[in-house]
């Protein structure tokens, strides 16, 4: 049997993801799941949710803000894609996600994606509130993937129309 997609629980994805994921734990939350099935059990997540960047959020980018996999062939690449193509679905312009800048992006751009940038990694912590970092502070990689041609594009107003 090959493997196929299945939407799944954020409480099912935060414990693949705490199980399995290299450098990260699971994300504070998400707006929708996904899971890629081996036909016995799960062998992927990807957790999709609102940026991370608060100026990256602009109501019609959704962010990949957790991907982990047991290490099956091509399971990243059939994650990113689901992401996108349910992103796209729900009405979402724009997805994004950051890799390490050691990690190749070779399944994103399987999938569609494109190099958008470098980011410094940073620290949560502040003076006013002190953090320990339990993430990885590295320069890291954006990547995106345009969900609509710019010519669809439209405003809130005309976007209001579609259904009055």
């Amino acid at each position: 049997m090959s493997a196929f997609l299945r939407p799944i629980t954020y409480r099912a994805a935060c414990d693949f993801i705490e199980r399995l994921h290299r450098h990260h734990k699971p994300p504070q939350g998400h707006k929708f799941s996904v899971g890629l099935d081996g036909g016995a059990g799960l062998i992927g997540v990807a957790v999709i949710g609102r940026p991370v960047a608060r100026g990256a959020d602009d109501g019609f980018t959704a962010e990949v803000t957790r991907l982990c996999t047991d290490g099956s062939p091509n399971a990243c690449s059939a994650l990113y894609g689901a992401a996108a193509r349910a992103a796209k679905a729900m009405g979402y312009r724009r997805i994004i996600t950051y890799t390490l800048e050691s990690e190749t992006g070779a399944s994103l751009r399987a999938s569609g994606w494109r190099r958008d940038g470098s980011v410094n990694g940073r620290s949560w912590s502040c003076p006013s509130r002190p953090r320990e970092d339990k993430h990885p502070t590295v320069p890291k990689t954006r990547w995106v993937r345009d969900l609509a041609a710019p010519s669809s594009l439209t405003t809130d107003t005309e976007q209001k129309g579609v259904f009055a």
